[in-house]
Order: C-alpha cells, then sequence, then structure tokens
C-alpha cells in the first residue's frame, strides 16, 4: 500500500510539473505575442499619423551622409580598438610590473571616466597644450577615433584578460615543453584560444562603440544625433526624423550582431571538439 501510494504521488507531482512547464510556456508565448502586437502597432500608428514623407524624402539624403560616416568612423575605431585592446589585454597579464601597472592604470581611468568627458579632453585639451596654431585642420573626425579607440581598448583588453585567464595553464606549458618562447606560446597556442572565449564581449563591445558615436554631437561632428537634432529644431517635427534615426543605428548594428554571431559558430563557440 505504501508503495503504491508513493508512486501516485510521485505520477502526481509528475503531472503537475509538465502542467505548470505547459503554462508557463504558453504564458510566455501569450505575453511576448501581446507585446509583439503592441509594438508593431506603435510603429504603424507612428509611420501612418506622424510621419511627414515629404520631409522625409527631403531628408534622406543628409542621413545617408551621417550614415556614411559614423561607419567610418566605427570601422577605424573598431580596427584600432581591437589591435589596441589586444596589446592592453597583454599587460593586463603581464608579470612585469610597470607593464602590469601601466595597463591598469590605463585600463583604471578609461573606464572609470565617462567616454563624454574623455572626448572633451581629447578635442578640446590636446589643442591647448599645442604651442601656436594646432597643426591638424578639420580636428573633430581624428579626435572622435582617437577618443573611440583609446575607450573601447580598455574594455577589450579586459574582454582579453578575461579569455586568456580562462585557458588551462597547462597549455602554456605544454608550449614551453614543444620549445616555444613565452611569446610564441602567447602567439600560436594561447591567443587564439581567448580570443574564441573573448569573442561574445568583444562583439558586443563593438555594437556599444557604434551607439557611442551619439555622443559625437558635442564635438559638432556631422553624425546621426547631430543631423537629427538638426532637422529637429528646424521643422519641430520629431517623428520624421527619430525613424530615419533609428533606421541608419539598426542598419549598422544589426548585421554587426549577425557576423558576431557568425564567428561566433565559426569558432564553435561552446560546443565540443573532436
Amino acid at each position: 500500500m505504501a508503495g503504491s501510494y508513493s508512486g501516485e504521488s510521485s505520477t502526481q507531482r509528475v503531472e503537475e510539473s509538465v502542467i505548470n512547464d505547459t503554462t508557463l510556456k504558453w504564458g510566455g508565448v501569450a505575453v511576448s505575442s501581446i507585446f509583439s502586437l503592441a509594438v508593431l502597432g506603435l510603429i504603424g500608428y507612428i509611420v501612418y499619423a506622424k510621419v511627414d514623407f515629404g520631409l522625409l524624402q527631403t531628408i534622406f539624403p543628409r542621413f545617408v551622409d551621417a550614415y556614411l560616416l559614423v561607419l567610418r568612423i566605427f570601422v577605424m575605431g573598431s580596427v584600432l580598438s581591437v589591435i589596441a585592446g589586444i596589446f592592453v589585454g597583454f599587460g593586463r597579464v603581464s608579470s612585469t610590473f610597470p607593464t602590469g601597472a601601466v595597463a591598469k592604470g590605463y585600463v583604471s581611468f578609461f573606464r572609470g571616466t565617462p567616454l563624454l568627458f574623455q572626448i572633451i579632453i581629447i578635442y578640446f585639451g590636446i589643442p591647448a597644450l599645442w604651442t601656436g596654431t594646432f597643426p591638424i585642420q578639420d580636428w573633430e573626425i581624428p579626435a572622435a577615433v582617437i577618443a573611440l579607440t583609446l575607450n573601447h581598448a580598455a574594455y577589450i583588453g579586459e574582454a582579453i584578460r578575461g579569455g586568456i585567464g580562462a585557458v588551462p595553464e597547462g597549455q602554456m606549458e605544454a608550449a614551453r615543453s614543444l620549445g616555444m618562447s613565452y611569446t610564441q606560446g602567447m602567439r600560436e597556442v594561447i591567443l587564439p584560444q581567448a580570443w574564441r572565449n573573448a569573442l561574445a564581449a568583444i562583439g558586443n563591445d563593438q555594437v556599444i562603440l557604434v551607439k557611442d558615436t551619439s555622443l559625437l554631437t558635442v564635438i559638432a561632428v556631422p553624425e546621426i544625433i547631430s543631423v537629427f537634432r538638426s532637422v529637429n529644431s528646424a521643422t519641430f517635427d520629431p517623428w520624421t526624423p527619430i525613424v530615419l534615426t533609428a533606421v541608419a543605428y539598426l542598419g549598422i548594428t544589426l548585421p554587426l550582431g549577425y557576423v558576431v554571431s557568425y564567428l561566433e559558430d565559426r569558432a564553435d563557440w561552446g560546443g565540443e571538439t573532436n
């Protein structure tokens, strides 16, 4: 009797668990469907009732120019920040005191102060240190690339440091036992594995880099937010330029997200190796 009662209780608990899981599943489907329909309805209302299609055609070329400018700044900042971030990551794992201390101080400063503050320092501060006429004309774009590179190199350096830390210590020992120097072991054995470990964080940082270009409006870079502000102040129509602003940013971040996902798949992220 006791065994029969215990078996019935176990069956009942399993059935209740299945019911709860099913309820949770369909509850999630219902909530997500309602949310999606609400968002689509709001977008449809905005496009139908708030967007001036005549103005849209007029300002579209300005947003295309701003989009291309942001894309150029992003590509330059992305390449330079990844390269610099690798060196920062090496510095963060270095056992040499000056190297490790400098890398730690660099990361602490650029992660501990706002990017907007760093942009202001580079754009206004560097020319003020120059004796006489500052030699670089149109300093806005170089200052923007430098600020974005220095800031994001700190975050990428930390991602690389974490990626290196996730590689088992025996990997370097095995490389050294094969006659590799420390530098060769890092380049040929450790860094490829660290890159794989850090790829998701680096990809996320690159998406943030795209969005951080919006801060460049404070130094008169004619990027997407600057064009939005100009159009809005001239026409008092917020929604028409808002639509183009959203499309412009998503036109960079969505493909970038697919590229990162592709690279993760190529790296067999989280998978088993044969």
